[in-house]
């Protein structure tokens, strides 16, 4: 590994983009370039300075790569493309499809391994962060029951999965939390709530010339993992409406544990994100991690982690040194 960590792209959607802005506000990472399935002089870059390549091309930059930062979408490009260039490359994902990350991990841990590479999937903020803080919650109040909340956002993986049926021309979603339920958690009712009493959520599609309205609406709305749990309504706009009323991205949540620690003692613990751009800081989280991976890696490591596995002070550019006198 270089003085510098070299780090590499591969996608370039609005993640892509994120990354390479957070890549610039941290003096120890290098970045080397983007890696594109697209024609590289189609891609238009928020620096013009960021080398642009097909991804053809990247297993030539095996040399010149300490990390790679993965930002395809969990509903297709993730499933293939980190098992696959983990063999070559270490790596770092946002895989966020909650349900198949245990499938996920054992198939990049078996390629990650065989290469003697570092791959840590599911970075980003949830799973990520939030993962990290019912983590905490559980192993802190043992007596005591733990609620997530999201939005209300845009969620990327989501539209992702919306943009990605036949007929639709653009699409985003957003989460909406119950405000009943959230009050009910904070004061301390640990109330038994199903999938649906805790969020709704929200579609806007644009369809394609032709498309079938009612049967896109049916496929979303019984789509698994992703829409059938919940109460899901969808809008079908004009493309000027999308651009016009829907370009923003915003999102957050919270991590909310609530228990005793000893009877009639009521503790609760909250984390909460509100985020101006849900892109911009899930990608200034994988890059925390792209440096994880590559300490990692310079140790000798390999296979599969998790945020679960790695130690937080791996995140900081500071020294341990600096870290215990500064933060501790």
């Amino acid at each position: 590994m270089t003085e510098r960590i070299r780090i590499g792209i591969v996608g370039y959607g609005n993640l892509g983009r994120g990354v390479e802005t957070s890549i610039g506000l941290n003096p120890d990472l290098e970045l080397v370039g983007v890696f594109s399935r697209r024609d590289p002089l189609s891609v238009t870059v928020a620096d013009p300075a960021t080398a642009v390549y097909a991804l053809a091309d990247l297993e030539s930059f095996a040399d010149r790569i300490d990390v790679l930062i993965l930002c395809g979408g969990s509903k297709s490009d993730l499933p293939e493309q980190t098992p696959e260039l983990a063999e070559k490359f270490t790596v770092v994902d946002s895989f966020d499809t909650h349900a198949k990350v245990p499938e996920h991990f054992a198939t990049v841990d078996a390629a990650a391994s065989a290469g003697g590479n570092v791959a840590i999937i599911s970075t980003g903020w949830d799973p990520g962060l939030f993962s990290i803080n019912r983590l905490f919650g559980e192993a802190i109040l043992p007596q005591g029951k733990s609620y997530t909340f999201w939005g209300r956002g845009l969620s990327q993986g989501h539209s992702d999965a919306l943009r990605r049926i036949p007929g639709v021309a653009g699409a985003v979603q957003y989460t909406l939390p119950s405000e009943d339920a959230i009050e009910r958690v904070r004061a301390g009712e640990n109330p038994e709530l199903s999938t649906r009493e805790k969020h709704d959520r929200e579609c806007f599609v644009v369809l394609e010339a032709g498309a079938d309205e009612s049967a896109i609406r049916e496929t979303i709305v019984t789509m698994p993992d992703y829409f059938e749990p919940y109460d899901t309504t969808v809008h079908f706009i004009t493309a000027e409406e999308l651009a016009r009323e829907h370009a923003g991205m915003p999102h957050g949540g919270f991590v909310i544990r609530s228990g005793e620690s000893s009877p009639g003692v009521s503790q609760t613990i909250e984390y909460r994100l509100a985020l101006g751009s849900n892109p911009e800081f899930t990608s200034s989280v994988l890059v925390a991690y792209a440096r994880a991976a590559a300490r990692l890696a310079a140790r000798g490591e390999s296979g599969a982690f998790t945020p679960f596995d790695i130690a937080p002070g791996l995140l900081s550019p500071k020294s341990p040194e600096q870290l215990r006198a500064e933060l501790l």
